[in-house]
C-alpha cells in the first residue's frame, strides 16, 4: 500500500518522513526518527532513540549511538577535508546522548591515521562546529558556536571551547580545560588550565569549571600550587615536572602524565 504524501512512514517504533532517503543497508534502532529530506547513506548504524532532524546528511560508514539529537542541516560522517583522502573506507563513531546543532560538520577519519573519528557521550556541539578527520573527543564537552578542530586533535573529558576557538592539528586539550572566545591553540593545553588569545596563552586555572564539578578546596589549592610551578616560578619545563613529581596528588599526577606525553609541547 502506498503512503500518502502527507503521511510519515512508521514501523517498529521507527518514524521516517516520506521525503527522507534511507539506504537499504542502514540499520536503525528502536524509536529512531528521521525528519524531512534527510539522507542516510550506506553502512550507517543509528542507535535507539536517536532523532535526526530535517535536511541532515549522514555519510557512509557512520556509527551513531543511542539518544542523540542531530538538528537540521548537519553534515555527519562525510569524507574528510584532506587531499590525501583517496576514497579509503574510514569511519565516524558517535556515542550516546550527544546534541549536534545546526550546520555542524563531523568528518570521518583518514587511512593515514586511526581511520576513525571518535566522539564520546553527553557532548554538546553548537551551531557551525567543525570536527575534522581523526579527532578523538571524550565525554561531557561543550563546543560553542563556530568552534573548530583541525585533524588529529584530542579533546579530553569536560573541556569547553568557547565561540570561534580553534585547535591546530595534532594538539590536545586536557580534561577540565577551557578555551576562551577566539582562542587559537597551537600547542597542548594541560588539564585544568584556561587559555585565551591569538596565539593562546595560559591565564590561570579553570576555577569556575572545577567548582562546578565539585572539586574540593584542598584539591583546588594543590592545583594552584602546581600551576605556579609550571607557569610562575621561572622553571624550565623539565625542572617543573621534577618538582611536580614531589606532589602527592592524583590530579597533579594527571598533569605530569599529560605534560610528559606531549608530542607538540604545552602552551606556556
Amino acid at each position: 500500500m502506498q503512503t500518502k504524501l502527507t503521511d510519515k512512514i512508521s514501523r517498529e517504533g521507527v518514524v521516517i518522513h516520506h521525503t527522507a532517503v534511507i539506504d537499504p543497508s542502514a540499520q536503525l534502532g528502536n524509536q529512531v526518527s528521521i525528519g524531512p529530506y534527510s539522507v542516510i547513506g550506506p553502512d550507517v548504524e543509528i542507535g535507539d532513540g536517536t532523532h535526526i532532524g530535517a535536511h541532515v546528511v549522514i555519510g557512509e560508514h557512520t556509527r551513531i549511538g543511542c539518544h542523540n539529537n542531530i538538528f537540521q542541516f548537519a553534515s555527519v560522517g562525510e569524507i574528510p577535508q584532506d587531499l590525501k583522502f583517496k576514497g579509503e573506507t574510514t569511519y565516524l563513531e558517535i556515542g550516546d546522548h550527544n546534541i549536534v546543532r545546526e550546520f555542524c560538520t563531523l568528518n570521518r577519519g583518514t587511512a593515514q591515521d586511526k581511520g576513525t573519528t571518535k566522539i564520546g557521550n553527553h557532548n554538546l556541539f553548537m551551531a557551525y562546529v567543525h570536527i575534522a578527520h581523526d579527532c578523538v573527543i571524550g565525554n561531557h564537552t561543550i563546543f560553542a558556536n563556530n568552534a573548530s578542530l583541525a585533524g588529529h586533535v584530542t579533546i579530553e573529558d569536560h573541556v569547553i571551547l568557547s565561540a570561534f576557538a580553534g585547535v591546530f592539528q595534532f594538539c590536545r586539550m586536557g580534561a577540565y580545560s577551557f578555551a576562551a572566545t577566539n582562542a587559537v591553540i597551537i600547542k597542548d593545553v594541560p588539564p585544568f588550565v584556561k587559555v585565551s588569545g591569538y596565539y593562546a596563552k595560559p591565564f590561570g586555572l579553570n576555577t569556575v569549571g572545577l567548582q562546578r564539578h565539585a572539586f574540593s578546596e584542598e584539591v583546588m589549592t594543590t592545583l594552584r600550587r602546581a600551576y605556579k610551578v609550571i607557569y610562575r616560578n621561572g622553571l624550565t619545563l623539565a625542572n617543573a615536572v621534577e618538582e611536580l613529581q614531589q606532589f602527592s596528588s592524583q590530579e597533579v599526577n594527571q598533569l605530569v602524565a599529560f605534560i610528559t606525553s606531549s608530542r607538540v609541547g604545552i602552551i606556556r
